[in-house]
Parts: C-alpha cells; sequence; structure tokens
C-alpha cells in the first residue's frame, strides 16, 4: 500500500510502498478514506515530541472496515468507521473508571516478538513504526478495535476523518475537561482546528460569551461563524487585558490550543476567580511555563486536556448527529482536500498558520 512515511525529522516525508499484517484476533483492517493534516503531525515532524523512526504519520481519520479478527464484537466488515488514537484495553484503572483516554495499556498494541503491523518488504529494513495507535496516511490502517468506533452511513468520511482528532480534542475540552456551564465566559486562543472546534463545543455547551483570540484576521473571521462572540488579535494589544477588559474581571474557562510557553501563561491570567485554565496545545517537551503563584490564592486552576477527556464510542457517533443537524460546523474546518502526495504542502500550510484543516482523501 502507499504511505507517507517520515524517516528523519525536520525532512519532507517520502510516499513509499508499505506492507500491512493480517488482522489479529482483537484487530480490525480499515481501508483509509480520509485523513485530516494536523499540527500534532507536525509536531513529530519537527522533532518537538520524540519518536521513533521511521514511521507512518497520520492520526485523524475515517474509512470502512474490510477485514476483522477473530474476537472483534464491536464492528463487523462494511461498516463506516472513525479512528480515534486514544486506543483503550477497557478493564485497566483507567477505563474502569470512566477515564478511557488515559489508558495506556500494552493489550492495544503488538508485543515485539509479533509480526509487527506495518513493515518494508527488504530484510533488512529498519523497523516500521505505528504512528499514536493508527498509521493514516496510508492507503490502510490495521489497529485494534477499541481505536475505532462505527458510525451512521450518511456520513460524509472526509468531515468524519476530523471528528477523529480536532472536533473531539476540543468539543471534548470544552464539555467533558472543563464541563463549561450555560451562560458562562471562555476565552479560546488559537483558532486553528481544535480552537475552532472548542469554540463550537461552547457554543453547544451554551456559553454566554465567547472570546476568540489569535494573530490571523482571517481565523478571527472564521471563529465567528463558528461561535465567537468577541474576538481579539494580540497584534492591538496584551490579550490578556483585552479579555479582562471585556468580561470585566476574566472568564470562567480558557482554552490554549497552541501549544506555547506564553500562550498557556495567558491562558491563566485571563481568568476569573475560580476559573480554570485547559492546556489542549502540545508544549514542546522540556519547556516550562511560569504562574503567579498568589493567583491560586483566588482559587484559579490550570489543567492539561488529552483528546479531550474522550469516551469516543460514545462521542464521537454524538458528534455525527451534532453535524447531521447542523450543530457542529465541520464543513467550514475544511480549507482544502489533497491527495496523499500533497501531504508535505499540507505540513507547509501548517507551518504558515494560515488554512484551518487540511483532508486528504484517498480515492480508492
Amino acid at each position: 500500500m502507499k504511505a507517507a512515511v517520515l524517516r528523519q525529522t525536520k525532512t519532507p516525508l517520502t510516499i513509499e510502498d508499505v506492507q500491512i499484517s493480517k488482522p489479529g484476533p482483537h484487530e480490525v483492517l480499515i481501508r483509509t478514506k480520509a485523513a485530516g493534516v494536523c499540527h500534532s503531525d507536525l509536531h513529530f515532524v519537527e522533532g518537538s515530541y520524540p519518536f521513533p523512526l521511521p514511521a507512518v504519520l497520520g492520526h485523524e481519520s475515517a474509512g470502512i472496515v474490510e477485514q476483522v479478527g477473530s474476537e472483534v464484537r464491536t464492528v463487523k466488515v462494511g461498516d463506516h468507521v472513525i479512528t480515534c488514537l486514544s486506543a483503550f484495553c477497557g478493564h485497566c484503572e483507567f477505563c474502569l473508571g470512566g477515564r478511557m483516554s488515559l489508558c495506556v495499556s500494552p493489550e492495544t498494541k503488538r508485543g515485539k516478538k509479533e509480526e509487527p503491523r506495518l513493515f518494508m518488504e527488504s530484510a533488512d529494513a529498519p523497523p516500521m513504526t505505528q504512528f499514536l495507535n493508527l498509521s493514516s496516511f496510508a492507503e490502510y490502517m490495521l489497529i485494534h478495535e477499541h481505536a475505532c468506533t462505527a458510525i451512521r452511513k450518511d456520513m460524509p468520511f472526509d468531515v468524519a476523518a476530523l471528528i477523529g482528532c480536532s472536533v473531539t480534542t476540543g468539543v471534548g475540552a470544552v464539555i467533558h475537561t472543563s464541563n463549561v456551564r450555560p451562560g458562562e465566559t471562555v476565552a479560546v486562543i488559537g483558532c486553528g482546528g481544535v480552537g475552532l472546534a472548542a469554540i463550537n463545543g461552547a457554543a453547544i455547551a451554551g456559553a454566554g460569551r465567547i472570546i476568540a483570540v489569535d494573530m490571523q484576521g482571517s481565523k478571527l473571521n472564521l471563529a465567528k461563524e463558528f461561535g465567537a462572540t468577541d474576538v481579539i488579535n494580540p497584534a492591538d494589544g496584551d490579550p490578556v487585558k483585552q479579555v479582562i477588559e471585556l468580561t470585566k474581571g476574566g472568564v470562567h474557562h480558557a482554552f490554549e490550543a497552541i501549544g506555547l510557553k506564553q500562550t498557556a501563561e495567558q491562558a491563566f491570567g485571563m481568568l476569573r476567580r475560580g476559573g480554570t485554565a485547559n492546556i489542549i496545545g502540545m508544549i514542546p517537551v522540556g519547556t516550562k511555563i511560569e504562574l503567579m503563584g498568589a493567583d491560586f490564592l483566588g482559587e484559579k486552576r490550570i489543567q492539561g486536556s488529552l483528546m479531550g477527556s474522550n469516551r469516543f464510542p460514545i462521542d464521537m457517533p454524538r458528534f455525527v448527529d451534532f453535524y447531521m443537524s447542523g450543530k457542529l460546523k465541520l464543513d467550514q474546518l475544511i480549507s482544502q482536500r489533497i491527495k496523499l502526495e500533497q501531504v508535505n504542502e499540507a505540513m507547509e500550510e501548517l507551518k504558515r498558520g494560515e488554512l484551518a484543516r487540511s483532508v486528504i482523501v484517498f480515492d480508492a
């Protein structure tokens, strides 16, 4: 099968012929129909997060089940599915406690003595690493059954793919991690795919005021379509002061969707007493953030959010229904539809930060 392989950080992905194994007892073979190009992929390309290479990247996808293992009970051949990197075992402390997105059980991966899911035909080729349980920049994916969920068949694949990461991460951070309540105030820093999804989620949750913060005027205009009631460009002045002035004291919930030290600190600074800052963006490994200790006397909180604290087998079909009923603005998230061979162009677009989302569409 054709796949986009990262062989060395800070270099373009190469389109190569990669071999894929047969499904094991709890595994599913999926024909990839669409895959979003996410900023998280770029973090690994740039080396901000170390990862064993070579690897087939991609983690935001949708497709059709082609084969299932002998013990698979959650999906069947012919099902339309959305994948999720939050593969879960179903019986560890995190899973049984309802926090499936935190599961790190090795059971969802193949063991070192087993044949790898992905490999090169050449016997002397280095091992090929599966990326975040998925590797969706490829014509097929071989994954654990608890890394996908079936959805209704009238849902378009290109927009369904977005639910696999950006929508689940952004909307989930709002409704699960921070539990935004009707009438509360929200600030979202960064209006890329995840940030726009957080804005959309805040609107669905009934937030009274939703403030979008971004340096790109085009993204701020897009944020208004997703539900932002106010927009702030940091070029016009300190965004923290602007938010505090707008809200007369700060917001109940702030969401950082970029992954920078400065914006993480700004998210905390935008809070009113008792407020919560949620770090959704991937801050580079080794980076520390600094906060004023006295602010904690106002019961302000800062917390992380991993994939929107999701319960994706429940959440994703519901998000599909939200889209089909007009509540989720997924069509507006897609800036361009591309072929697999254009993946490096999409990566360059991510660096410029001008587009919301590029989606790879597999026609086969």
